[in-house]
C-alpha cells in the first residue's frame, strides 16, 4: 500500500528496530507528538470508550485540514495518539478517511503491545474516522 509521506516515516522508523522492547520505549517516547488536550476539556463525547487507560481524543477540521488533540493517563496509549496525531494531522478529511489503520502492523507497532491495547489503538482510530464522518 502506498501511505501518505507522514505514515510512512513512522513506518520506516519502527521497522528499523527489532527488539520488542526498544519499540516500546520508542512508542513512548511518541507521546510528547501529542496536541495536549488540557484535562478540562475531558468528557464523555471525546472519552475512548473502551480502552483500558483513560484516553480522550478530539477532532477539528480547521481550514479544510484534520487537526487532533489528544490526552492519555498511560504513557504508551499517548504514544499511540502521538502516532496517530503525527500520521493525520494536516491531512484532508478525504485522506484520512482512506487510510488504513494497518499502518501501526505494518510498522511492527502491534507486536509489541498486549491484545487490549492493539484493541485500544483500534478504537481510537475508529473514534477519529467517526468523528471525520460527522463534521463533513
Amino acid at each position: 500500500m502506498t501511505w501518505p509521506e507522514s505514515v510512512q516515516e513512522i513506518i520506516d522508523h519502527f521497522q528499523e528496530i527489532d527488539d520488542k522492547f526498544q519499540r516500546l520505549e520508542v512508542l513512548m517516547d511518541y507521546s510528547s507528538e501529542v496536541n495536549e488536550l488540557p484535562v478540562g476539556e475531558w468528557n464523555e463525547s471525546n472519552r475512548v470508550k473502551g480502552c483500558q487507560s483513560i484516553a480522550h481524543i478530539e477532532i477539528e477540521i480547521v481550514e479544510e485540514k484534520v487537526s487532533v488533540k489528544a490526552a492519555a493517563d498511560a504513557k504508551i496509549v499517548q504514544g499511540l495518539q502521538g502516532i496517530l496525531t503525527l500520521a493525520i494531522n494536516g491531512l484532508l478529511p478525504e485522506q484520512v478517511l482512506n487510510l488504513s489503520p494497518d499502518f501501526v502492523e505494518e510498522a511492527g507497532i502491534l507486536n509489541s503491545l498486549t491484545p487490549s491495547r492493539s484493541n485500544g489503538y483500534r478504537t481510537m482510530f475508529d473514534m477519529i474516522v467517526n468523528s471525520i464522518e460527522e463534521a463533513i
